[in-house]
C-alpha cells in the first residue's frame, strides 16, 4: 500500500468529535508507518492536515484504497468514484445501518494494521450501468452501485412505467416509480418497496414497482445480462431518474431508461465477523428474543 486516500463525511466530523478523533487517529498511524496520506480537502482543512488534502474526485486516482469514515451513502458515494480505477474501499461505519461498511468506529487501529499487511479478501459488487437515450441517442450515462431508480417528481400524480427485458415487453403499471436494484440493493430502497433480499453472489438484477396502483404488481428477478428498458408516460410534473438516492436527472418526453450491468465493480474490503445472513440478522433484528 503505497498510498491510503481518506474520504471522510464532514457533517458527521462537524458533529461528532469522536468522528474526528478516529480520523486524526487513522492519519498519524499510516503516517508512522511510511505510507502516504491522503484526504478529502474538506477533511484534511478541518483535521489540521491541509496539505494532504485533494479533491475528493481524485482520491481513486492518487490512492491504492480507500478507507471510508462515514455511513452506507458515502460508502456508495466512494464505490461510484473508485470503481472504474479498480480501487478497494474499506467501510468504517459512523451511519445507521452499515451494510456497505466492514468495521465500526472502535475496530479502526485494528482493521488498518490487518489492511497494511494484506491480511484481508475483496467482496465484488456488481454495478449497474445506466443511460438516457433521446430518439435513439445516448445522451446521458450513469454508474450504480445499488440502484437506478425512475420516480415521478412534484405532484402526487402516477407515472406510466412500460418496461421491457431484452426488447421483449415484460409489464405497464401506473406507479410512482420503478426501482431497479443490484444484488447489494436489494436491501436498500428496493427492500423497502417490498422488493426480495437477495445475496450478493446472485447475478441478477430485481425490478421493484413503488407504490402501483393494482393489487397484482410483483417485483421480478431478472438474469444479470439482461436489458431492461424503461419507457415513461409522465402525467404533471416530469419524471426523474435517481442514481444511488444521490443524484438525481429530469427525464423529458420521449426519452428512455435502459439499465444494463456494467463492466465496473465496486471492490469491498472485507476482514472477518459475520456473512451476509449474519448481518441479515443483526441489521434487520432478525435474533431471538
Amino acid at each position: 500500500m503505497r498510498t491510503v486516500g481518506l474520504l471522510v463525511n464532514v457533517d458527521k466530523l462537524h458533529a461528532n468529535a469522536e468522528v474526528a478523533r478516529l480520523a486524526s487517529e487513522a492519519v498519524n498511524l499510516l503516517i508512522e508507518r511510511g505510507v502516504s496520506v491522503v484526504l478529502n480537502r474538506e477533511s484534511a482543512e478541518i483535521l489540521g492536515h491541509p496539505a494532504l488534502g485533494i479533491p475528493e474526485g481524485e482520491l481513486a486516482r492518487r490512492a491504492s484504497v480507500v478507507v471510508v469514515f462515514g455511513g452506507d451513502g458515502t460508502i456508495l458515494r466512494a464505490a461510484r468514484s473508485a470503481a472504474p480505477h479498480g480501487i478497494p474501499i474499506l467501510g468504517v461505519n459512523l451511519g445507521g445501518f452499515g451494510f456497505l461498511a466492514e468495521v465500526n468506529g472502535p475496530e479502526v487501529e485494528r482493521a488498518l494494521h490487518r489492511l497494511l499487511e494484506g491480511d484481508f479478501r475483496l467482496d465484488e459488487r456488481m454495478m449497474l450501468r445506466a443511460s438516457v437515450e433521446h430518439e435513439g441517442r445516448p445522451i446521458q450515462e450513469f454508474l450504480a452501485l445499488n440502484d437506478i431508480v425512475v420516480t415521478k417528481s412534484g405532484y402526487a400524480r402516477l407515472l406510466k412505467l412500460r418496461t421491457f427485458i431484452n426488447a421483449e415487453h415484460l409489464a405497464t403499471h401506473l406507479a410512482d416509480g420503478l426501482i431497479v436494484a443490484t444484488p447489494t440493493g436489494s436491501t436498500a430502497y428496493s427492500l423497502s418497496a417490498g422488493g426480495p433480499i437477495v445475496h450478493p453472489a446472485v447475478e441478477g438484477i430485481v425490478l421493484t414497482p413503488i407504490c402501483a396502483h393494482t393489487l397484482n404488481a410483483r417485483a421480478v428477478l431478472v438474469s444479470a445480462g439482461d436489458t431492461i428498458v424503461i419507457q415513461v408516460e409522465p402525467v404533471g410534473a416530469p419524471p426523474i431518474l435517481t442514481v444511488d438516492g444521490q443524484e438525481g436527472y429530469p427525464l423529458q418526453p420521449d426519452d428512455e431508461v435502459r439499465v444494463e450491468r456494467s463492466l465496473h465493480h465496486t471492490r469491498l474490503i472485507r476482514l472477518e465477523g459475520d456473512g451476509f445472513y449474519g448481518l441479515l440478522r443483526a441489521k434487520l433484528t432478525w435474533g431471538e428474543r
